[in-house]
């Protein structure tokens, strides 16, 4: 399904699939509680418009409300939601080598939103086909994870617990983990749902996935894993250290991916995926003006979001997103070779491209002059620099010569 496209071809693509919309100025709709982006502001017949398909999207308002992979949608925006099959199709197939067409999903708000999608739909799976309590069912982490498990849990009335890790390698501990699931086996709990990370905020570090399957199935409970990919779904699948950590693996049944990030997308531009026959359970049926229900958090969303992530796909190619990735990591070897060479203590996931470094080795002057994010706002103990595509070496070599000041 992936591959690369001319410019001209993106054009057309997008026109064509927008022309498969409704058009509010030339036919008779009159039911829909919404319309174009308001023309005394944003003017449909501006010249730039007939070369700029995200932003005709972006004036013709495009609702792709529901979940278009599993049949009826609603009518009036065909087109839109056929590039936003497209962009999953890429997602799931391509990247996270998902069997063909064994998947459904949709583009969601962001990373938080897609994790607690799969929070949602784990959690009613637990209560509809196990009779499970809300107090039986327990959110499980590591203690590195994404705030979005804590605000899921919160939202879903569920406990959340997290594994501790290394201090220097961010790794699980296997033995902590064990206990971690024995105490909260002798405190009732009796189903998992286990969030694994690809590519923590803070440190760029991946869990093992199978250190979570042996301590789960040596301590025989029930479980579903969700893979949060928010800031490595579209990183990690192409680096040399990328395993079985996605849709492939038999234990693994949902992944969030997160485009506003290192796909560069507007923000609010998150995927969710899940294997065929777990996003029923968070069907809301009551949704009955809806065409097709609705099967998301969110509920309605903006069609331009999916065409922005399909024409940057796009436009890339397998080969130009896997050049992109490669030179990330050689701008990340640099640095890391600099600060090596002044002693600097920092981690650095292999073939990740966040460098966190110890806070005593980072003058508070020089974390704000650099804009570099520390782990707490109020005690750092770490701050981190991302190598995006902005991050050129002739920005990072000003930091190194102000780290050796």
């Amino acid at each position: 399904m992936w591959k690369k496209r001319s410019q001209e071809e993106i054009k057309q693509h997008v026109f064509n699939a927008l022309n498969k919309n409704v058009n509010y100025n030339r036919e008779l709709i009159l039911g829909i509680p919404a319309s174009h982006l308001d023309a005394n502001v944003f003017s449909q017949d501006a010249a730039f418009l007939k070369d700029a398909p995200f932003m005709s999207t972006l004036v013709q308002n495009p609702n792709n409300i529901g979940c278009h992979t599993l049949g009826k949608s609603e009518s009036f925006f065909a087109g839109s939601q056929e590039i936003e099959r497209e962009v999953l199709q890429i997602c799931a197939e391509d990247i996270l080598k998902c069997q063909s067409g064994m998947y459904d999903g949709y583009v969601a708000s962001g990373g938080t939103e897609a994790n607690i999608q799969a929070l949602w739909i784990y959690r009613n799976y637990f209560e509809q086909e196990h009779k499970a309590s809300p107090k039986e069912i327990v959110i499980i982490c590591s203690e590195d994870s994404h705030y979005s498990m804590d605000k899921g849990a919160n939202l879903l009335a569920i406990d959340i617990l997290k594994a501790p890790v290394g201090e220097d390698n961010r790794a699980i501990i296997p033995e902590a983990l064990d206990q971690l699931i024995k105490n909260a086996q002798d405190n009732g709990k009796k189903y998992f749902i286990v969030v694994n990370n690809m590519m923590t905020t803070m440190f760029g570090s991946v869990d093992d996935v199978d250190v979570y399957i042996k301590a789960l199935e040596n301590n025989k409970v029930t479980y579903k894993i969700h893979i949060d990919g928010a800031y490595g779904g579209f990183y990690y699948p192409f680096t040399k250290d990328s395993k079985n950590l996605n849709l492939s693996h038999p234990r693994i049944s949902s992944v969030t991916l997160d485009a506003h990030k290192m796909a560069q997308a507007p923000y609010g531009t998150g995927i969710f995926i899940a294997k065929k026959g777990f996003i029923q359970y968070a069907n809301t049926k009551e949704a009955s003006y809806v065409e097709g229900e609705d099967y998301t958090l969110i509920g309605s969303r903006s069609g331009a979001n999916a065409t922005a992530v399909w024409m940057i796909l796009s436009k890339n190619g397998p080969y130009g997103w896997q050049e992109k990735i490669f030179v990330l990591q050689r701008r990340c070897e640099w640095m890391c070779e600099q600060l090596d060479q002044l002693n600097i203590k920092y981690f650095r996931y292999p073939n990740s491209n966040i460098i966190t470094i110890k806070s005593e080795f980072i003058p508070v002057e020089v974390a704000k002059k650099y804009g570099l994010v520390p782990d707490n706002h109020h005690q750092p103990k770490w701050f981190k620099i991302v190598v995006m595509d902005h991050a050129t070496i002739e920005k990072l070599e000003m930091l190194v010569e102000d780290l050796k000041g």
